[in-house]
C-alpha cells in the first residue's frame, strides 16, 4: 500500500458505546487469580480494565488469516502480515468509569509511520482512544500497533538486554495456555498467536504461544497500583521490547523512584527485558 494511501487514513474516527457490566470484571479477577471482592454496581473500574469492554466483533466471514478482523474498515489495509501490540500510553484525567454505567469510546487514527528494522519493513499505526462516562472524559489512551514482514526462513527471536534487578516489589507467574485463552476470550481477541500453536510456529515463525502485550501491561499497572493503594494513578505507559512465550515463568516488577513514580517491567525466564513501563500517581 503506497505511503500516501496509508496516510489518507489518518484522522478516521470510530465511536462505540458499551454497558460496563460486572461480569467481565469478575472474570478478570479470577483470571488474574486475585482475591479481590466481587465487583458491585457503582465500583470504579480499575486502570486498563476498560479493555474488557468496547470489543471489536468482526463477523466470522470478515476475519483475516491471523484471526483479527480484516483490515480496511477502521484500520488501514497494510499489506504486512504480522501484527503486534507495540505499546500504550494512558492519561487518567477525570473520574473513573463505574460498573453499571454506560460509557463511550471514540477512536481516532493519529499517525501512520513506516520504518525499517533488523527484520525488515515495519509500519507503526497509533490510535487514540478517548473514553468517557456520565461525568465526562475518564481516560485517554494512545495505542501503538506494529505491522511486520513475514518471518524469514531460519529467523530466530533475538535475546533482549537484561532486565533491571533492583525492584522494590515483584511477582513471578507462569503464563500457561489457559491464562492466554481466558484473556483472549475476555477481550474477544482472535489473534491466533495466543492460542494456535501450529499457526504461531509454522506461519509466524515464533517458538511458541505469545503472551499478550496488553496482558503484561495489565500485570504491570496492577502491581503498581497495589503497591500504592493510597494513591490514584495519573499516567501509565508501557513499551513492548521482546516477545514472551507461554509455559516459562515471567516476572513483573517495579522500582519506586525518588519522585514517587514507579518504573515497571516484565522480565522473561532468562532475565531478559521484555516490556518496560512507568506509572505516576496523584
Amino acid at each position: 500500500m503506497p505511503l500516501d494511501d496509508m496516510r489518507s487514513w489518518i484522522g478516521r474516527t470510530q465511536s462505540v458505546e458499551d454497558f460496563v457490566a460486572p461480569w467481565p470484571a469478575k472474570a478478570l479477577i479470577a483470571t488474574l487469580d486475585e482475591r479481590d471482592p466481587e465487583p458491585r454496581m457503582g465500583n470504579p473500574l480499575p486502570p486498563l480494565w476498560h479493555w474488557l469492554y468496547f470489543l471489536e466483533v468482526a463477523p466470522a466471514s470478515k476475519i483475516g488469516p491471523d484471526g483479527h478482523g480484516e483490515r480496511g474498515d477502521f484500520l488501514p489495509p497494510i499489506d504486512l502480515p504480522r501484527r503486534m501490540w507495540a505499546g500504550s500510553r494512558f492519561r487518567f484525567d477525570g473520574e473513573p468509569i463505574r460498573i453499571g454505567e454506560t460509557a463511550r469510546r471514540v477512536s481516532t487514527i493519529k499517525s501512520i509511520e513506516p520504518k525499517s528494522g533488523a527484520t525488515g519493513a515495519m509500519v507503526f499505526v497509533t490510535v487514540q482512544h478517548t473514553l468517557s462516562g456520565p461525568r465526562g472524559t475518564a481516560l485517554i489512551e494512545e495505542h501503538d500497533i506494529v505491522y511486520r514482514e513475514a518471518a524469514k526462513p531460519g529467523e530466530a527471536v533475538r535475546d533482549p538486554k537484561a532486565a533491571p534487578t533492583d525492584s522494590t516489589t515483584a511477582k513471578t507467574i507462569v503464563p500457561d495456555p489457559v491464562l492466554l485463552f481466558r484473556f483472549s476470550a475476555l477481550t474477544f481477541n482472535g489473534h491466533r498467536i495466543h492460542y494456535d500453536q501450529p499457526y504461531v510456529t509454522g506461519v509466524e515463525g515464533y517458538p511458541g504461544l505469545i503472551v499478550h502485550g496488553p496482558l503484561m501491561g495489565l500485570l504491570q499497572i496492577e502491581l503498581a497500583r497495589r503497591a500504592t493503594p493510597a494513591r490514584t494513578p495519573a499516567t501509565f505507559e508501557f513499551r513492548a521490547l521482546s516477545p514472551v512465550f507461554a509455559g516459562a515463568p515471567l516476572t513483573v516488577a517495579a522500582r519506586r523512584e525518588p519522585d514517587g513514580s514507579l518504573t515497571t517491567w516484565i522480565a522473561n525466564a532468562k532475565g531478559g527485558l521484555a516490556q518496560l513501563g512507568k506509572a505516576t500517581f496523584r
